[in-house]
């Protein structure tokens, strides 16, 4: 028998405070539904009784170990894992939390039925109401978990070890432990190392230059190519496809490693069939010479990556009704102002979201910077900071991580790039028509 409730609305706060004092107790006391009472209530006890491991690893995180000399390395606090520990654990806090405040609004919406109804509902009716409205949420529950613990997690993790000293020699674990810095590492990639901040900006600028030229180069490269290929005048058009497509067919990484040999200042097919021919007299640095080595990399990503905007807008012109083109005709449009009034306008409204994609991919583009020039060539500041000519952001992570070891400064890096990166992407998305209209 539950407690007995006034419908004058008196009986609202005490619903409220055992809800909130703990989890299913209002159910239970009151709104008779002893079944959901009670599976709620159950999800607080397990919380309890793993709560004293909770605090441990909490704890854990705050202090992130203490040095132990006098015991062997292997069972020395490691200091990363202890990170590790106490960011999984705020996920299930903040897991409990939200079934926490959903019980609560539970109680309070049973509650406000009461009041209309005049009556309380069965456990049958009450289960069957919960899992008839929270099946979306029970359906979303194992991605929501997932993406917490697989994207979320790591994500705070990696956000955390900027606020860290975790970098060799000194603080690498478990021999060694690590500590809170606060923006210590910040304030030295930002200002206060002089090697280090000539090397973030150049690398910066450099990652927003690579990132917009090869999104365009590619982009007007493929919308230039469908716009031809779509002619009809071209019998073989499909010919041609079919070897255009044939460096976006081929992975990454293949494509990369041939050019980086064809390119070669020494021995490389290119420089050698030129000098044979006369064209050149000493060999082109290609990826040597800083500047060149960019203009390179800029080339190569457009001949593999077009291909991919190719037959991206290829598809889009087509699904364009020839209506169109054939009324735009008789008024005596030529085909340039057919392109440029017609194609132009519905191409961009239909793949701008996708180009903004290409964009994000690309600054953080690691294989068509890596396996063409590996960074290089080397420049000034390279010995103490690893960033060559032709590094972007994420490849000097990459040489941050395993060349030095200096995952702090790696990590500042990452936070860069994320609270730049997301923020620009969904605002520009959101502004696209396609977005807030979805359909023509």
């Amino acid at each position: 028998m539950g407690l007995h409730i006034k419908d004058d609305g008196s009986s609202r706060g005490r619903i409220l405070a055992s809800s909130l004092l703990f989890m299913g107790l209002g159910h239970i006391l009151y709104l008779r539904q002893y079944l959901k009472g009670l599976l709620y209530a159950l999800y607080e006890i397990i919380f309890l009784l793993l709560l004293p491991g909770i605090i441990s690893r909490l704890k854990g995180m705050i202090t992130l170990g203490d040095p132990k000399p006098e015991l062997p390395v292997k069972l020395r606090d490691h200091s990363i894992f202890m990170l590790i520990d106490g960011v999984a654990v705020l996920a299930l806090i903040f897991l409990f939390v939200a079934v926490y405040a959903i019980s609560v609004r539970s109680a309070m919406n049973e509650y406000r039925d009461y009041t209309v109804e005049k009556r309380f509902k069965t456990n049958k009716e009450s289960m069957s109401r919960l899992l008839g409205k929270a099946f979306p949420i029970f359906g979303l529950v194992p991605t929501v978990a997932l993406i917490l613990f697989f994207v979320v997690v790591p994500l705070v993790f990696s956000a955390s070890v900027a606020f860290t000293n975790y970098s060799s020699p000194a603080h690498i674990p478990p021999n060694n432990t690590v500590d809170w810095v606060g923006m210590d590492n910040f304030k030295a990639m930002f200002g206060g190392e002089a090697a280090w901040t000539r090397a973030l900006g150049r690398v910066a600028l450099w990652t927003l230059c690579w990132a917009v030229l090869a999104t365009f180069t590619c982009y007007f490269g493929g919308m230039i190519m469908a716009v031809v290929l779509i002619d009809n005048k071209i019998k073989i058009a499909p010919v041609f496809r079919s070897l255009f497509i044939l460096p976006y067919a081929v992975p990454t990484v293949v494509s990369m490693l041939v050019w980086q040999n064809l390119l070669n200042g020494s021995f490389g097919t290119v420089n050698r069939t030129l000098m044979k021919i006369g064209l050149i007299n000493s060999p082109i640095p290609w990826l040597s010479n800083a500047w060149l080595a960019k203009f390179t990399v800029v080339l190569i990503n457009l001949w593999a990556g077009f291909p991919y905007f190719m037959l991206l807008i290829t598809g889009t012109m087509t699904a364009i009704s020839k209506d169109v083109f054939e009324a735009a005709k008789i008024d005596g449009a030529n085909r340039f102002q057919l392109f440029k009034t017609i194609t132009l306008p519905l191409v961009l409204y239909q793949t701008t979201p996708l180009m903004i994609m290409s964009f994000t991919h690309n600054i953080n583009n690691f294989g068509a910077i890596f396996f063409l020039t590996g960074g290089d060539p080397v420049v000034a500041d390279s010995t103490v900071t690893s960033a060559g000519g032709t590094d972007i952001l994420v490849t000097w992570i990459y040489k941050l991580t395993v060349n030095l070891l200096r995952y702090n400064y790696a990590s500042v890096l990452a936070v860069m790039i994320f609270v730049i990166l997301a923020p620009f992407a969904i605002f520009q998305f959101r502004r696209t028509k396609s977005y807030k209209e979805g359909d023509l």
